[in-house]
């Protein structure tokens, strides 16, 4: 179908789309209409002159996905990935808006700098690209940075994270989590402490004695959680805790939850399925932080996420040059691609295995990220009158990962030759067509 041009250049999307047979969150066959960046009905039989149908008769409808943990890496390290490429990965992924986290050049500590990343997530177009302020000056750890200037920016920061970095000294994480209480913020933490994995290049364990490489143990991500829940229920603020890979960890969360501490955590579509086992290959794509865990870890995590102790799914989407990845272990980058992936590896290891429904899918990937980012017109229920930001997705194909599927700038993805379910369709960015027929747009709204 032809796509109108006016919507490339940012204009109100002028067509009128009415997709036939889609099952809303995997459930009930509806077709939806979509005009002015809106549901404007949705139902059976629904009609309307001069509307471009769309047969998507069978094709699973969920809100648009939302990822609270990416890495876009610009400004500063546009050899890796740009804000513009990114957000095409993104919408390859199915994703309407992305979390992007400061660990770029210069960080994202100013109300300057997270105001560069809106402005340039604007003009991609693709995605609503959101940017997290950085809990710490220079993510050094020493002194807080601007965060009410951010929070008071054009970019409106409500997460804060010194993401790559731990905020490890507890009086700076209480001040932190002080802060943010006025603007209604919350401060993701990644979970390590810096003592306890001097040198680490795996997860301690079976595998890492049996290969010589010296081990991360569980134990430092598990106790700066600890702490750190204890801190936020003593402030009464919001903590949220990234990328969540250890049994361990996900009992800390249930007990905290119970205890009524305002905690919530994400976890990984690859500590979902991958295991340190992959490391005996010293493939460096596998190399990431935190590392891959045990088997035991895996299905705790999943278990997690079934029962509701985990919140939502985040890519922490980390692109890397190839030369960054192809050298020897020890000297190559931590991190992982994972936009374009997300959502086939939750399909295979939650969906497949029964542990979510497709209506799970959509609270972890897109209502839950929305609601602990405070992002306004994201995650949104399927019903008219909502922004029709949305993802059709076919879960029948099962087909080899490659780098054709690769939308970004850098291709360490840990799952090339792997078979996984499912393809994106469609996305719309607040009704702007960005994938049609499973084929990136070269700009929104326009055929490629």
């Amino acid at each position: 179908m032809s796509l109108p041009r006016s919507a490339a250049n940012g204009d109100s999307p002028t067509e009128t789309l009415l997709f036939r047979g889609a099952l809303v969150e995997g459930s009930t066959a509806a077709d939806i209409l979509v005009a002015d960046g809106t549901i404007v009905e949705i139902g059976t039989g629904v009609s309307r002159a001069g509307a471009t149908v769309v047969d998507v008769d069978g094709l699973v409808l969920l809100p648009g996905l939302v990822d609270l943990h990416t890495h876009l890496r610009e400004p500063g390290y546009e050899a890796s990935e740009t804000i513009l490429t990114g957000s095409r990965a993104a919408a390859a992924g199915g994703y309407t808006a992305v979390f992007a986290m400061p660990n770029t050049s210069p960080v994202a500590d100013t109300a300057g700098v997270v105001e560069q990343e809106l402005a340039l997530g604007e003009a991609a177009g693709f995605v609503t690209v959101q940017p997290i302020g950085a809990v710490t000056v220079g993510q050094k750890g020493e002194r807080l940075a601007e965060l009410g200037a951010m929070a008071d920016s054009r970019a409106q920061v409500r997460v804060f994270s010194d993401d790559g970095f731990c905020v490890w000294d507890p009086l700076i994480m209480r001040r932190a989590l002080e802060y943010v209480k006025a603007f209604d913020g919350v401060i993701a933490q990644h979970a390590q402490d810096p003592r306890l994995t001097e040198g680490a290049q795996m997860n301690e364990g079976a595998v890492s004695a049996e290969l010589g490489l010296a081990g991360w143990p569980a134990v430092a991500e598990e106790s700066i959680i600890a702490r750190d829940v204890l801190l936020a229920e003593h402030v009464g603020s919001r903590l949220h805790v990234c990328h969540l890979s250890t049994a361990g960890s996900v009992e800390i969360i249930r007990w905290a939850k119970k205890r009524g501490v305002d905690v919530t955590a994400e976890v990984t579509p690859h500590h979902l399925l991958l295991t340190d086992e992959l490391v005996r290959d010293y493939d460096a794509r596998f190399k990431v932080n935190p590392p891959l865990r045990r088997e035991e870890d895996v299905l705790a995590v999943r278990e997690g996420l079934a029962d509701g102790t985990i919140d939502i799914v985040a890519t922490d989407h980390a692109p890397h040059p190839a030369e960054a990845k192809a050298c020897e272990w020890h000297a190559a980058a931590n991190g992982m691609v994972g936009l374009e992936s997300a959502v086939r590896v939750v399909h295979q290891a939650m969906v497949d295995t029964g542990l979510l429904t497709w209506g799970d899918v959509a609270r972890v990937m897109s209502r839950e990220p929305a609601r602990i980012g405070r992002l306004r017109n994201h995650g949104t229920p399927l019903t008219e009158g909502q922004p029709a930001s949305l993802t059709f997705y076919h879960a029948a194909p099962v087909r080899t990962f490659s780098t054709s599927d690769l939308r970004g700038r850098s291709v360490n993805s840990p799952y090339l030759g792997r078979e996984l379910p499912g393809e994106v369709r469609w996305t719309l960015h607040a009704g702007t067509p960005t994938v049609v027929d499973g084929v990136v747009l070269d700009a929104p709204g326009a055929r490629a």
